[in-house]
């Protein structure tokens, strides 16, 4: 029977690996990740969780645990975060490329310098381009349904791709929550034993990771191509079946909230969607028609989603929590991949980048309805004022205060 549970997005994703009875799990501490190890090695030792842990010498040796043991067919899982990411960026493509589905556990946190302890998405997005499947959680039940989700999608016979459950360093990584643990039966039941078609067996040998001749590339890199494009279609048929069996319904792609008669809407992935549906009570208290769009993906690309979603809106503020300097715009990389998708859609809206909330920091209210303020400004003036802009350095507003005094306001009396 599904138990209610009170612990982080850690502790979720812990959960999960223990009901999918993973086989393997490689390790090498760096925070915020280190909790996930820490939580698994305790359950390995107390002899309520089965898998074999093997502790590396560093993010590179992990990695290459975890693609050798996906290789001999095993269910098998690694993490890291910020600098830990960079440190192994050599084993990504390696892994997609030879089709080991392995999930890894990213909770991000800016790269050196500064290095803070907290979110930031910059040590992430880095894996983008390298053929993993991923999106963020924005909470700790989100985190252990899709840890689920991803192993299904993800060791499909179709896809065989690896998975990268991220989530928000500190804000879901270490702050205790409220979530759903289902019970074994309802696992079992929608996530199927790991089968790969091909393994290292020495009774049926078989060759992998082989280097292979210049004409052998492009095929190669064309059926990568095709199979991350398939994995659209399994996220629509996997997030209805998630639905059928836990009874918890996800938008496949990209969340909305309050958009119904909205002509403003922020764009954004992550926890920080938690704080933005509370300032956009108050916005709205204050007369912004505003909303949400939340995304659940990032890899693939929503495209297809946010080219329908995204026309009923005037102004889109797409709010970066990473760095990609010299980008175009003054943006970062979620603003700029969200431009190239509606570049080519009819009636798109205007819009602009907004990077906020780095190295670990909050956003707050106060730059909620700033940010809010911003695209009012752009709406009322027919054309974005000013392309990129980095909350609390190059802000062009002058409403927030006025927001702020309308929150209080609209906020009940004590």
């Amino acid at each position: 029977m599904p138990i209610k549970k009170k612990g982080t997005g850690l502790t979720a994703v812990a959960d999960a690996w223990q009901l999918a009875d993973i086989d393997v799990s490689a390790s090498y501490p760096i925070r915020p990740y280190t909790a996930v190890m820490a939580e698994l090695a305790k359950r390995i030792a107390n002899g309520t969780m089965q898998c074999e842990m093997v502790h590396g010498e560093g993010e590179h040796a992990q990695f290459s645990i975890a693609h050798g043991a996906s290789m001999a067919g095993a269910r098998a899982t690694t993490g890291t975060s910020g600098v830990g990411v960079t440190y192994a960026f050599e084993t990504y493509s390696p892994i997609a490329g030879s089709r080991c589905p392995i999930q890894a556990l990213i909770g991000d946190r800016t790269l050196d310098p500064p290095g803070d302890f907290g979110s930031e998405h910059t040590d992430c997005l880095t894996l983008r381009d390298n053929g993993w499947i991923y999106g963020w959680a924005q909470d700790a039940q989100e985190s252990l349904d899709n840890s689920l989700i991803y192993f299904r999608i993800g060791e499909d016979p179709e896809i065989m791709l690896p998975q990268i459950v991220a989530m928000d360093g500190y804000f879901v990584t270490h702050i205790a929550q409220d979530y759903i643990m289902p019970d074994q039966e309802q696992v079992d039941k929608f996530l199927p034993k790991f089968t790969p078609k091909f393994r290292l067996d020495v009774n049926n040998p078989v060759i992998m990771g082989p280097q292979i001749e210049p004409e052998m590339g492009p095929p190669l890199e064309w059926d990568r191509h095709i199979v991350m494009n398939k994995v659209r279609e399994k996220i629509v048929q996997v997030t209805e079946e998630f639905a059928q069996v836990f009874g918890r319904k996800y938008a496949p792609f990209v969340e909305e909230y309050m958009t119904e008669d909205a002509d403003m809407v922020f764009v954004l992935m992550g926890a920080h969607a938690v704080t933005c549906r509370s300032a956009i009570k108050y916005l709205r208290e204050a007369g912004y028609k505003i909303g949400l769009c939340r995304l659940r993906w990032v890899r693939p690309f929503p495209d297809e989603a946010l080219a329908k979603i995204l026309p009923k809106f005037k102004v889109a503020g797409v709010i970066d929590t990473g760095t990609s300097y010299g980008a175009p715009c003054g943006g970062g990389v979620l603003s700029n991949e969200v431009k190239a998708a509606m570049s080519e859609v009819a009636g798109k809206p205007m819009i602009q980048s907004f990077t906020s909330g780095l190295g670990g920091e909050t956003i707050t209210h106060e730059e909620f309805f700033a940010m809010a303020e911003m695209m009012k400004q752009t709406l009322q003036a027919g054309k974005v004022i000013q392309s990129g802009t980095w909350v609390n350095f190059n802000d062009y507003h002058e409403g927030a205060s006025q927001v702020n005094a309308a929150k209080n306001e609209a906020a009940p009396s004590k």
